[in-house]
């Protein structure tokens, strides 16, 4: 014999309680809606247990899911060849230089040097460099600059020095300064030994004059020409 079909249960249902005799209409309507909101209340809670008892229904995916799960598997299987491809080449090349190395070994050759870099071209000697100072607007006049490096020119470093050391005139002072500013010059730019240079060139030219003027006898003024000049050195290694 069949199984008999199990009854369902139905929610029991309350009965309304009547109101007492000697109740308003109001509070009778009270009781009333207090009754059929405990029944609504019940009848949530047994349709709440019975979806949890009964599991829900799976959904079956439709072709057009199926086609785009496919083509995304698709996708990840050419990005991954693609990466594959990729790191093969970086592979063989790390691995070539140690195959040669190991087969050079095994025949018994030695192994090849490395690649050198070129060197520069020989570079053919050209004129010896030339360094120069200069000052400008020293407070002396051309003439007088002049008289002192007539006697300096066309020497080496240590006479110049020594020259200038006991020139009785004052711009010996400016050009002994001048000499030692030219061969500081040569030594840190250049990279030449102070004491191997002489003095190739060696002139004075004149500056801007100053104008000055003094009071003299029945209201006159004579002019007062203060003289500049700019010095200039040249030096260069001996032969």
């Amino acid at each position: 014999m069949a199984d008999e079909p199990e009854k369902q249960e139905r929610p029991k249902r309350r009965r309304r309680k009547k109101p007492p005799a000697g109740a308003s209409a109001s509070e009778a309507k009270r009781s009333a809606k207090a009754e059929s909101e405990d029944q609504a209340r019940e009848a949530k809670a047994s349709e709440a247990g019975a979806a949890a008892e009964t599991p829900a229904d799976e959904i079956e995916p439709t072709p057009e899911d199926v086609e785009a799960q496919e083509e995304a598997a698709d996708v990840v299987l050419e990005a991954e060849a693609e990466i594959d491809e990729d790191s093969e080449p970086e592979a063989e090349e790390a691995e070539a230089p140690e195959v040669e190395e190991a087969e050079a070994e095994e025949a018994g050759a030695p192994p090849k040097p490395a690649p050198r870099r070129r060197g520069r071209r020989d570079v053919e000697p050209g004129p010896p460099p030339v360094v120069r100072a200069q000052a400008k607007y020293v407070r002396t006049s051309a003439r007088k600059a002049r008289l002192v490096c007539d006697h300096i020119r066309g020497k080496s470093v240590e006479d110049a020095r020594a020259i200038l050391a006991y020139a009785p005139r004052a711009a010996a002072r400016d050009w002994s300064k001048l000499l030692e500013s030219a061969v500081a010059n040569a030594e840190h730019n250049h990279e030449l030994v102070g004491e191997d240079l002489y003095v190739m060139t060696v002139q004075a030219d004149e500056g801007p004059t100053i104008k000055r003027y003094r009071p003299r006898a029945l209201g006159r003024a004579t002019r007062i020409r203060k003289r500049t000049s700019h010095l200039t050195i040249l030096l260069t290694p001996k032969d």
